[in-house]
């Protein structure tokens, strides 16, 4: 692990649509980051991901989920993720395609994440919090909800 890691920069995803989701374009934002998956245990953190975007969404916090099959519990395809977050979840945050996390097929996010700062997903819905400049505010396990107080402290003393 890096004593000094540079910010996120330059990290872009695939939107379950297809759109590009460049995460330079949040710069001066919090960005919660949560690898995620629809046939997961944790998946009633959707609601709890949902709940800090309806209530820091219109301060600035980005809520982004990349749905990962990395632990093999994740929908064959990215359209039935759309259909089961969009659709039967009532997701409205930004979700990417089917990503790896892990490994070396990682995404590069994930990779920066790991390389320069020593956190690997150990398994679904863990969350990295990216502050205004890029820099990592945090890192959190599956067993911490999204709603929980060192996230949620973290992200307003991080809103614009």
């Amino acid at each position: 692990m890096a004593m000094f890691a540079g910010p996120a920069s330059g990290f872009s995803f695939t939107a379950l649509d297809g759109a590009e989701i460049d995460l330079d374009d949040w710069r001066g934002q919090p960005v919660l980051v949560v690898n995620t998956a629809s046939l997961c245990g944790f998946t009633r953190q959707y609601g709890d991901m949902q709940a800090l975007y309806d209530t820091y969404g219109p301060q600035g916090l980005v809520v982004l989920a990349v749905p990962s099959d990395d632990f093999r519990q994740e929908l064959s395809s990215n359209e039935e993720v759309a259909d089961f977050c969009r659709v039967q979840t009532g997701l409205t945050f930004p979700i990417t395609q089917i990503t790896p996390v892990r490994g070396a097929e990682a995404h590069p996010f994930y990779r920066w994440l790991a390389e320069e700062h020593g956190h690997v997903p150990s398994w679904n819905f863990n969350k990295a919090l990216i502050g205004r400049e890029g820099e990592l505010l945090g890192f959190w396990g599956s067993s911490t909800r999204p709603t929980a107080r060192p996230i949620t402290g973290r992200v307003r003393s991080n809103l614009p």
